[in-house]
């Protein structure tokens, strides 16, 4: 393929899909990061797309714009599949009674995962599995030794989420011994942000009812910040990727005492 149709390519996706990883692309067409690089800088040059940490945006985007769950569901598969994998094995470890799981795709994969085994406590117990996302409860509605509570409020289309004040009180009223939480972007300033206000609300709640925070997060989202923070750096115990984390977000990540999980 030549540079050009490669560029013409890249360009048709990028406006479809409204972000591409950088990875990504150079294992579809064959070639080099560098040669990816190089391609989304021309394409920036002609203003085709936005360079961001990782790949590529569409131009028009912006921080509070955001993906349907077709898109989400094609994005960082299998960086996805890599995070899950290793938030398996934490949740294994953890032998958690109550866990929460947030909405999200890199979360969903984890939700298939647990399809695939007994997830029954040492004692014999269910393992509660409280969520408020449409897509993961449905998945884990007949799982083996899971006890599933759903958390209500006013589903969001775009992501299949309860959102809002009823779902951010059940939140408060509970202590999970842990969560499993996804975000759009992570940022050594900023900390951890998502487009929509009223799921930030929900998100919030998460993180501070849980006694251990577990962040599910693909390196297309690292330094990366979108319109509403939901916590800090400092609110969260564990930060699972895809690549590990460089410059500023790295030393925050230090800074705040956050373990870092590279799948």
């Amino acid at each position: 393929m030549f540079a050009a149709e490669r560029h013409e390519e890249i360009a048709r996706t990028v406006t479809r899909e409204r972000r591409v990883n950088g990875a990504e692309l150079a294992r579809r067409f064959e070639v080099t990061m560098e040669t990816i690089r190089r391609d989304l800088a021309v394409l920036e040059s002609q203003g085709r797309l936005r360079r961001v940490h990782g790949g590529a945006v569409s131009v028009d985007q912006s921080t509070s714009g955001e993906q349907g769950m077709d898109s989400r569901h094609r994005l960082a598969t299998a960086q996805k599949h890599s995070i899950a994998l290793k938030a398996l094995e934490l949740l294994e470890d953890a032998g958690a009674g109550a866990v929460v799981l947030d909405a999200g795709t890199t979360v969903e994969a984890l939700a298939e995962l647990m399809l695939s085994r007994d997830n029954h406590l040492e004692g014999g117990q269910e393992q509660l599995v409280i969520t408020h996302a449409l897509h993961i409860a449905a998945k884990l509605a007949d799982a083996e030794g899971v006890g599933l509570e759903l958390v209500g409020g006013r589903i969001r289309k775009l992501t299949w989420a309860a959102t809002g004040s009823r779902a951010a009180q059940h939140y408060d009223q509970l202590r999970p011994d842990l969560a499993f939480v996804g975000c759009n972007g992570a940022h050594a300033r900023f900390g951890l942000s998502t487009p929509d206000p009223i799921e930030a609300v929900v998100k919030s709640a998460i993180v501070t009812a849980a006694r251990r925070v577990v962040v599910l997060c693909d390196a297309s989202k690292q330094d990366q910040e979108t319109l509403t923070r939901f916590c800090s750096l400092e609110q969260i115990d564990t930060f699972i990727t895809d690549r590990a984390p460089m410059g500023d977000l790295a030393q925050a990540l230090e800074d705040a005492d956050v373990e870092v999980v590279v799948a």
